[in-house]
C-alpha cells in the first residue's frame, strides 16, 4: 500500500498526469472509469487564482467520483502561492501539488514552472510556504533540471522531501528537452534509491504500453507510474496496463461499442461541465482517436467536427455503431497523440 499522507493508493498505482487543456473533469471521469489511481486538475496559476480570474477558479472543480484527486498549483511567488494554497484547500481536495515541471516558456521563463529548476533555494521556500498554507498533503512534480548541465533531481528530491512534501513525481527529461528525446528513468531510479528517500517516488515520461510499464517498474523499482500523452483519448491505457502487471498477459482493447459508449460519455460530461457551445467545441479535437482505426471514418468525422448540438453528435455516433457493426478494432495499436504544450506530462 503507497500512502500520501491519509491518502491511501494501490501497492504499484497509476497516475494521470496533469495537463494543461486536457486533464479537465471530463476527461478525469473516463481515465477514473478505466483503472487510473491518483487524479490531478489541470495547472492553476496562484497568481490568476488570488485575483478571482474566471478561467483560474473553474480549474477548482473537482468531484467526488474523482477521489483522490488533486489541485495543482504553479507560481514564483512565495506569498502567492501560499494563498492559492489556503483558497484550492477549500475546495476540498486530497492534497495540493506543486508544479515545478511545466516547460513552456510562457510560464518557465517566468520564473514558474521548470523555470524555477534554475534556483533550488527559490524551490525550497515555495514549497514550504505551500506547505505551511495548507492541512492538506502537498506533493510535487518536476523534471530532472534545467539542462544536460544541471540535472540536479537528486538534491532537489532530498531538499524537497526535508521541506514536507509526501511524495514526488519526476518526469525524466530536463526543461530544455521539452518533449523531445528519450526520457532517462536512471536518475529517477538514483533518486528512489537514495536510503534518505522516504516519500514515494512516481516516475513519468514515455510510458505508452503495458509492456513497457512493467520494464519500467522492475528495471527502475519506482512506487508508480505517471502516464500523460498515452491516456489522451486512449483512457483503457490503465485497465490494460494493470491487467498485464497482474496476469503478464496482453488484455483485448476497448471494442467499438466501448469507445462509442465513452466517447458519449465524455461529450456528455463535456457539455454538462462546460455549456453546450464550448463543451462541444472542445471535444471536436477527440473524435479522431475515440475513431481511430475504422475504415473510410473521415466522412464522419467531417460531419461531428462541423455539428452544433449534442444530439445531433450522439445520432452520427449511433450512426457509426450500426455503421461499422461487427468490424473488430479491439487490437489496434495504441498510438501518441501531437497535442502541444501539455504542462506536466
Amino acid at each position: 500500500m503507497i500512502t500520501i499522507g491519509s491518502i491511501q493508493l494501490p501497492q504499484f498505482p497509476l497516475l494521470l498526469a496533469p495537463m494543461e487543456d486536457v486533464s479537465d473533469p471530463p476527461f478525469r471521469a473516463v481515465c477514473k472509469d478505466n483503472g487510473a489511481d491518483l487524479l490531478y486538475t489541470e495547472f492553476i496559476s496562484s497568481e490568476g487564482l488570488i485575483r478571482d480570474a474566471i478561467n483560474a477558479r473553474k480549474k477548482l472543480d473537482i468531484f467526488d467520483y474523482e477521489r483522490p484527486v488533486g489541485i495543482q498549483l504553479f507560481g514564483g511567488d512565495e506569498d502567492s502561492l501560499a494563498m492559492a494554497a489556503q483558497i484550492a484547500e477549500t475546495t476540498n481536495p486530497d492534497f495540493i501539488d506543486i508544479n515545478f515541471g511545466c516547460p513552456v516558456k510562457k510560464v518557465a521563463c517566468r520564473g514558474a514552472g521548470a523555470g524555477v529548476l534554475k534556483d533550488i533555494n527559490l524551490m525550497v521556500r515555495l514549497t514550504e510556504a505551500c506547505v505551511r498554507a495548507t492541512r492538506l498533503p502537498v506533493t510535487v512534480k518536476t523534471r530532472l533540471g534545467w539542462d544536460d548541465q544541471s540535472k540536479n533531481i537528486e538534491e532537489v528530491a532530498e531538499r524537497l522531501q526535508d521541506a514536507g512534501i509526501q511524495a514526488l513525481a519526476i518526469h525524466g527529461r530536463t526543461r530544455s528537452q521539452m518533449y523531445k528525446g528519450v526520457a532517462d528513468w536512471s536518475l529517477i531510479a538514483k533518486v528512489k534509491n537514495n536510503p534518505r528517500i522516504r516519500i514515494p517516488i512516481f516516475g513519468n515520461g514515455d510510458i505508452n504500453s503495458p509492456e513497457k510499464a512493467m520494464e519500467y517498474r522492475n528495471r527502475y523499482g519506482v512506487d508508480g507510474i505517471m502516464i500523460g500523452r498515452a491516456a489522451i483519448d486512449y483512457p483503457w491505457i490503465f485497465r490494460e496496463i494493470k491487467h498485464y502487471l497482474q496476469t503478464g498477459e496482453r488484455m483485448p482493447g476497448p471494442t467499438l461499442e466501448e469507445r462509442l459508449a465513452v466517447c458519449k460519455k465524455h461529450l456528455r460530461k463535456s457539455v454538462d461541465w462546460k455549456g453546450p457551445v464550448t463543451g462541444l467545441l472542445k471535444m471536436r479535437r477527440h473524435y479522431a482517436n475515440y475513431l481511430k482505426g475504422l475504415p473510410d471514418i473521415k466522412q464522419f468525422r467531417d460531419r461531428l467536427v462541423r455539428l452544433n448540438n449534442i444530439e445531433e453528435v450522439e445520432r452520427v455516433l449511433d450512426e457509426i455503431a450500426l455503421t461499422y457493426k461487427g468490424i473488430d478494432i479491439a487490437d489496434m495499436e495504441i498510438e501518441l497523440v501531437n497535442y502541444h504544450e501539455h504542462c506536466g506530462v
